[in-house]
């Protein structure tokens, strides 16, 4: 008679996949009240032009505020393509060596009084929330009167800092649907609308948030920029090294066979 009781690694791996589930559901049901979709992003770390674009968009618009503290300057030149004059003069406004890791000129003071706290390093964001959220988290910020900073954020409600890009977006509004009484009668925000134009257009302001995800996406993981370069030599060897391992299982059986 076959014994159907489970073993200890059948529970074990068993728990491990309960985990695993609750942890899938946790996290849909986080993203779900976080706003919903997010727009695919359509970024390309092989796009070195976009990825220029997206550090000088970064270090003129978020920077004052977030460091990357994980990423040199020097790291920068190097992957970009840049030399050291162009990442001192235009990328570099703390007055850091060349050298250093990109900090932020922001106080603790300043920080408390302004945003109620420092605000968080970015550069593990892309790591941790992904490239589609932060490029849907950009185009998202709307006014509103009630937050203590004057803006809100669809994909993340009650955030508490202003629109960094309002300059080149514009000044963006909310579109509010039907007030919804198990909300507690609040009006759902269904739609955002730019009402007073900013420096782009919208599909210029959809690159400079493309942009500033990828340079962030390769901030999270500068090594994949030179994974991916090396991945087609490996695949190459790969196919050389298959081409030499049968030549020689050939040689060795000519020999078996005959």
């Amino acid at each position: 008679m076959t014994n159907k009781t489970p073993t200890s690694f059948q529970r074990r791996w068993a728990g491990r996949l309960v985990a695993v589930a609750a942890g899938l559901l946790v996290s849909a049901s986080a993203w779900a009240a976080a706003g919903g979709d997010v727009e695919h992003a359509g970024t390309d770390l092989s796009d070195q032009a976009s990825l220029q674009r997206g550090a000088q968009l970064y270090m003129n618009y978020c920077s004052a505020c977030h460091s990357l503290k994980y990423l040199r300057y020097s790291r920068i030149a190097e992957d970009l393509d840049l030399s050291e004059e162009e990442v001192m003069n235009n990328l570099n406004f703390t007055g850091a060596k060349f050298g250093e890791q990109v900090q932020v000129s922001l106080t603790a003071d300043h920080a408390e009084d302004w945003f109620g706290k420092m605000p968080p390093d970015l550069s593990l964001i892309s790591r941790v929330r992904g490239s589609d959220w932060i490029y849907t988290y950009l185009k998202s910020f709307y006014l509103d009167e009630n937050q203590p900073l004057g803006w809100n954020n669809k994909l993340f409600p009650n955030v508490s800092m202003p629109n960094p890009l309002w300059e080149l977006q514009g000044l963006q509004h909310a579109v509010y649907g039907e007030a919804d009484e198990a909300a507690g009668g609040e009006r759902p925000v269904v739609g955002l609308e730019v009402k007073t134009a900013g420096q782009l257009d919208a599909e210029n302001f959809d690159q400079a948030a493309r942009d500033i995800t990828a340079f962030l996406e390769y901030a999270g993981e500068p090594a994949a920029l030179k994974r991916q370069s090396m991945g087609v030599w490996v695949i190459l060897f790969l196919v050389l090294f298959t081409f030499f391992a049968w030549l020689l299982k050939s040689e060795y059986w000519r020999d078996v066979k005959h």
